[in-house]
């Protein structure tokens, strides 16, 4: 069984966190709050801890980790040199969900990084999470507390129903505010590059560095990946088949779902959609019987952010065959949201601003 421990996400008790430690000292898997997502936490510095986590998630070698520690200074642990950039960039983002690509310190273990000479590493802002950093002292890696290529979890209860019995102990501190995993960015190349955009956007690194570029090549499924995040398939629902609606013109997003609909409901299929507030008002008059959720307004993508992956599981959980969602656009999280949806999706249909 995996224990449960429900926490302040403000100020977790010491002997959650003391028993939490333990476990992580003695080779055990914790699942923890990040302002991201959970984290499936392992000592990263301990072969055989990172090998389980592995095996618990059921995540390919080929996929690197991301390294959390508790601030900047403790970047000697797992890193062999510090570019001067990363100053100016802990400066503005850390504590904060931005990982960075760096040179990896010799006592990292290969699983870590795939094999590769660069590692991830973020620095939290969760409370929860930087407690647990700091009274243990590890460098702790943590992928997403789920099942590999699944909808990533927001909350305990999404943490237990992928990996309950696989893993020791889940530290429950309620829902995770930002619902999206951090950006990646690759600071070793000329140019900093987004590898996977998260958390911090395009526009708030360039308002810090200049020119950010945007990692454009289709990763190979066989190579070691220089980032966590860059698989073709991820974030999927279990069940649900996703159909994301590219399609910026109002009435051709329309003619399109509603096309989308009659034909699942000829092969029998049921079909939920994930929209935007602002579309509800249509929903009710042409689709009332059709199970919806709202993530929240076009003009609040935070929100929309945050209730993605729980509005998925949600849509998979009651049955849905087909998943129609519309698109939020690539302004501040929107990109994050989009790369989600589009590894999460069996199937795109784009129209052009010009209905090309």
């Amino acid at each position: 069984m995996t224990r449960r421990i429900f926490v302040d996400s403000h100020s977790p008790a010491l002997d959650a966190l003391l028993e939490a430690t333990e476990c992580l000292r003695s080779g055990g898997l914790v699942a923890f709050p990040t302002e991201t997502v959970y984290g499936l936490g392992g000592n990263a510095l301990d072969g055989r801890a990172v090998q389980r986590i592995f095996e618990a998630k059921g995540r390919p070698a080929n996929d690197p980790l991301i390294v959390h520690l508790p601030s900047a200074d403790a970047l000697p642990m797992v890193v062999k040199t510090i570019p001067t950039i990363v100053s100016t960039l802990a400066e503005h983002f850390w504590p904060g969900p931005l990982t960075l690509i760096l040179p990896r310190g010799d006592n990292v273990p290969l699983s870590v990084t795939a094999g590769l000479d660069t590692v991830a590493v973020r620095v939290p802002s969760h409370p929860v999470a930087q407690a647990l950093l700091q009274m243990s002292g590890l460098a702790i890696a943590a992928p997403s507390a789920n099942r590999f290529g699944g909808v990533s979890p927001t909350s305990a209860e999404h943490v237990l129903r992928d990996l309950e019995g696989r893993i020791e102990m889940v530290l429950d501190g309620g829902s995770t505010p930002i619902g999206v995993e951090s950006t990646v960015l690759d600071i070793t190349a000329p140019i900093p590059r987004i590898l996977r955009p998260g958390g911090i956007s395009r526009e708030a690194l360039e308002a810090v560095l200049g020119r950010v570029e945007l990692l454009e090549r289709k990763a190979s499924q066989e190579e070691a990946q220089a980032s966590p995040g860059l698989l073709d398939k991820h974030y999927a629902p279990h069940h649900a088949r996703l159909i994301l609606l590219e399609i910026p013109q109002t009435q051709e997003l329309w003619e399109e779902f509603t096309h989308q609909v009659a034909q699942a409901k000829k092969e029998g299929l049921r079909v939920g959609a994930l929209v935007a507030d602002e579309d509800l008002t249509y929903l009710d008059a042409h689709f009332p019987a059709l199970a919806r959720l709202a993530l929240g307004s076009l003009s609040d993508l935070a929100a929309v952010a945050r209730n993605l992956y729980a509005g998925m599981r949600a849509m998979d959980e009651a049955g849905i065959d087909i998943l129609l969602v519309r698109d939020f656009g690539t302004g501040g999280l929107g990109l994050a949201i989009r790369d989600r949806l589009y590894r999460a999706a069996s199937q795109i249909i784009r129209r052009a601003q010009n209905g090309a």
